[in-house]
């Protein structure tokens, strides 16, 4: 079961087998990405799109001097897009491969809480009956009777599309003056 608590008050043995998970909401689901793979949470602002990438990559944004791509993880999904809202954010998550660490940024529609997530209270991936792939999922948390997607950041884009956005990344690098402005026009990028 899900636990509101802070681990440092339980014992070694049980802190162990609790892990923490960011949940959010996108479309009519929830779902959850373990906080090690979160760098920060932004507010969804401007976002300059590029062209000939595929439709689930929104584009790009300038977080101080670096270039991130954002994804748009509702078509990523193949579910319906939802218009952006006040409370619709963007998680910078950090995708680490055999050379190096790639921020990347998700469009969600609503971020709701830290989750403590007990080990045995993560199922296995389901086969069959998601509305995602089945490889974007590492399991489903059991939170107060309720299930929670919990995704796999690194099967959400595939080793073809992370070449995509590090050539993305390489080919429009943020400026040192875009850095101090703290935000960039679309001719800067």
């Amino acid at each position: 079961m899900a636990q509101a608590e802070n681990s440092e008050n339980m014992p070694e043995s049980s802190a162990e087998a609790i892990r923490q998970f960011l949940t959010f909401q996108l479309a009519e689901d929830n779902y959850g990405i373990e906080i090690l793979d979160i760098r920060e949470i932004i507010e969804h602002g401007s976002i300059t799109a590029v062209p000939m990438m595929p439709d689930f990559i929104a584009g790009v944004i300038n977080l101080r001097g670096a270039v991130v791509p954002v994804i748009n993880l509702a078509l990523r999904f193949g579910l319906v897009e939802t218009p952006p809202t006040k409370r619709t954010s963007i998680v910078i998550i950090e995708i680490a491969d055999e050379d190096n660490v790639s921020e990347v940024g998700i469009i969600v529609d609503q971020v709701h809480e830290v989750l403590d997530i007990a080990s045995e209270d993560i199922a296995a991936p389901p086969t069959f009956g998601a509305k995602i792939r089945a490889d974007f999922i590492s399991g489903m948390g059991k939170v107060d009777e309720v299930f929670l997607i919990l995704l796999d950041v690194k099967h959400v884009l595939s080793i073809a599309e992370l070449s995509a956005v590090k050539a993305l990344q390489q080919e429009t690098p943020a400026t040192s003056e875009e850095a101090s402005s703290g935000s960039a026009t679309e001719d800067q990028i």
